[in-house]
Formats: structure tokens, C-alpha cells, sequence
């Protein structure tokens, strides 16, 4: 298959990649603007723990019907509605001026992206059952990328007093174009119904996702992707309040944290696409790169001065590189056929994973930011734990 693909099909997975692109290019600038937002709206901390958990956990009630639908209906009207949704809800996030709708943007956003984006994925991931891992490491540098220009997208704007809300004014308008050439290059659906299927065949949908449950196997990833998630994400979602708060730097010296982070992440997620095909042992390299996440993280939290917090920084990013395509290709492969359907397995973990950004807050309301940010340690201890032991012979379905 992969030596058969057509340019059609290039142009297809290209359209993915872009929405990939455009969804952690939001994710980008509303990281940075968090402290520009903060200020303007008049925020604390349990606030934005409610921003950035909130949404996910009520997403994690609404994206199982949603990815049950992508496998037994029409997963490319999904993704089309998904792409107007989240246009909508990067419109509403420019115009907001108060908490209770800046959070309804929020709470928008999140079930849209999963139409939009984790559909999409799911696609590309159908598009060759043989390079789950491959295929999610040139997905993860896409991301990179976004995240990436996410900053820079913000400092332009701010450098010429359109502020946050321009950015986003900008973002759903970057977000039109992609829905339109998803509209017209998205390949249709090879099993489509005129009809909304009917209840017995959505419940079918879930009986068969919930049975993939009893698997070990999909368990342990799941598990281990929103851990893992904590070094990934979630720091990243409080390191330029961090930098500011604790670190005690200026907004500016927090932003060039944030930027020499996403740069040494989309250098690496690059150099990891042909790194992961020589790699014959992925599980192996989990566990090692993730005891050597345990002692740089300790070391960035201890360590004072900024230059010093950047430079450690910046190897807690070089250690969690390949975390996420590693683990959610092994998902993929431990569920064939269900590529859509695990939208509603990951909603079992799902709520445990935004409840960590929503802790996180209320701890440092309560003893502080740099108290709180040794809570993020369990991403990597629960690797160490959680990783198979026999490697050997272990097949992508383990």
C-alpha cells in the first residue's frame, strides 16, 4: 500500500497534516497569550486550571458519539461539520470579554477539534495500517511545526496592537481556508450510508469499542499517553507562567522560553521520522529516555536562574521526544479496524487527563506554582512502571 499511493492520496494526508498544523497552531498561540489574557480578563489560577481542564472533560462525554459515528457513518461529513464548529469557536474566542465566554469558546473548541482533527488522524492512520508509528511521527512534527509558529503568529500581532484577539480573529480565518480544501480534496467516505445510522448500529459501535477495553494491551497505552501527556502538554500549557511566576522573568524572557521549547521540539519530532524507521526497539527507548526525563525535569524545577532553567529545559524536551507517536501508534495497532472508535476508548482516560491541568491550578492557588509543577513527575515514573518488560519479541498489538 504504501508503495502504491497515488498523488490523489498525497494531496489527502497533505489536507490532514495541515489541519494537524492549524490545530496545534491554535494550541501555540493560546499558550502564549495565556499571560495576555490573564491580564485582560483578570484571571486566577483556578480559572485557567477551569480553561484549560474544563472543556476537556466535558469533550470526553461528547467525543465517544463522535468517534463511534466516524466508523459506522459518514466520517467525512464529521470532519467537515468539526471544521465549521471550530471555526466558530476561534471566532468567539476573539470577541470574548469575560471568563464565562472565553470558557464557552473553550468548551466549543474542544469537541469540534475532536471531529476535526482526531478523525483526520484516525484517516491518515487508515491510510496504511503497516506505518502506524511512521505515520504518527510526520503527524507530530506537522504539530510541531504549529506550535511552533503559534508564537511568532502572536508576537507579529501584538508588535502591531492587534492583541490576542486579532491573532484569533486571524486563526478562524486560517481555519476557513483549511475547511474549504478539506471540502473539496477530502476523499469520500468507501462505506457511507444516505441515512443517520440507527440506534442498534451506534450501540453496536459502542459495544465493539468497549469490548476493546478488556484488552491489556489498549489499556497500557491509554494509561500511559495521558501520563506521559504531563511532560508534554500540560507543562507546556503553565511553563510561561512558570518562567514569569516562579522564574520571576520578565513576559518577553518567558516568551523566548517558550519559543526555544517549541523549536527544539520541531527540530526533534523532525529528526525522529527517520530515526523511528531504524528503530527496533521502541518500548527500549521509552523507558530509557524516560529515566532520564525523571532526573532533568527534578533538575529544571531546582535549578535557579533563567539561563540555567533554559538550557535544562530544553533537555526535558529532548527527552520525551517520540513519547506520543511511540505510544498512540501502539494504540492504533493494538486496535485494528477501530481508528475512529478510539476517540471513544480514549474517553475512559480522557477525564483523568484534564483533571490534571485543573489540579495543577488549584494546587498552586494553594502552595504555589513551583510547589504544584512536581505533580508533572508522574508522567515519566509511570512509564518506568507501566512499560512492557519483555521487548524482544513484541508485536505493535502487545
Amino acid at each position: 500500500m504504501h508503495g502504491s499511493r497515488t498523488f490523489f492520496d498525497f494531496l489527502s494526508e497533505m489536507i490532514y497534516l495541515l489541519i494537524e498544523f492549524l490545530d496545534e497552531l491554535v494550541f501555540g498561540v493560546g499558550e502564549i497569550a495565556l499571560p495576555f489574557i490573564r491580564s485582560d480578563l483578570q484571571l486566577n489560577y483556578t480559572q485557567i486550571g477551569l480553561l484549560l481542564g474544563l472543556p476537556g472533560i466535558i469533550a470526553a462525554f461528547i467525543e465517544p458519539f463522535i468517534g463511534i459515528l466516524g466508523d459506522v457513518w459518514k466520517r467525512r461529513a464529521l470532519i467537515v461539520t468539526g471544521g465549521i464548529l471550530f471555526t466558530v469557536s476561534l471566532f468567539m474566542t476573539s470577541i470574548s470579554d469575560s471568563f464565562v465566554l472565553l470558557l464557552s469558546s473553550f468548551i466549543l473548541f474542544f469537541p469540534s477539534s475532536g471531529a476535526f482533527v482526531s478523525l483526520s488522524q484516525a484517516n491518515l492512520m487508515d491510510s496504511d495500517p503497516t506505518r502506524h508509528e511512521q505515520n504518527m511521527a510526520r503527524w507530530t512534527f506537522a504539530g510541531s511545526l504549529g506550535v511552533l509558529a503559534g508564537p511568532l503568529l502572536l508576537g507579529l500581532f501584538v508588535y502591531f496592537g492587534l492583541g490576542w484577539r486579532g491573532t484569533y480573529a486571524a486563526l478562524a480565518s486560517f481555519s476557513t481556508l483549511c475547511l474549504l480544501a478539506a471540502l473539496r480534496y477530502l476523499p469520500p467516505d468507501s462505506l457511507s450510508s444516505p441515512s443517520f445510522p440507527s440506534l442498534r448500529v451506534v450501540f453496536d459501535g459502542f459495544r465493539a469499542a468497549f469490548f476493546a477495553l478488556k484488552r491489556v494491551s489498549a489499556w497500557r497505552w491509554l494509561l500511559l499517553l495521558e501520563f506521559a501527556d504531563l511532560v508534554g502538554d500540560v507543562l507546556f500549557s503553565y511553563l510561561a507562567l512558570y518562567f514569569v511566576d516562579v522564574a520571576r522573568v520578565t513576559e518577553a524572557q518567558a516568551g523566548i522560553a517558550v519559543t526555544v521549547w517549541l523549536a527544539m521540539g520541531l527540530i526533534t519530532d523532525f529528526l525522529f521520522i527517520p530515526f523511528i524507521d531504524r528503530q527496533k526497539d521502541s518500548i527500549q527507548f521509552l523507558r530509557t529516555t524516560a529515566l532520564m526525563e525523571v532526573f532533568a525535569f527534578a533538575v529544571f524545577l531546582l535549578i535557579p536562574g533563567f539561563i540555567p532553567k533554559l538550557i535544562v529545559v530544553i533537555i526535558v524536551n529532548l527527552f520525551n521526544t517520540g513519547w506520543y507517536p511511540i505510544l498512540q501508534g501502539r494504540l492504533y495497532s493494538s486496535l485494528p479496524g477501530q481508528s475512529a472508535s478510539m476517540m471513544a476508548i480514549g474517553s475512559v482516560t480522557a477525564p483523568l487527563a484534564k483533571f490534571f491541568p485543573l489540579l495543577l491550578g488549584f494546587l498552586a492557588d494553594q502552595f504555589g506554582l513551583q510547589t504544584a509543577m512536581w505533580l508533572l513527575l508522574l508522567g515519566p515514573l509511570a512509564l518506568l512502571i507501566g512499560l512492557p518488560r519483555n521487548t524482544v519479541h513484541l508485536s505493535p498489538r502487545t
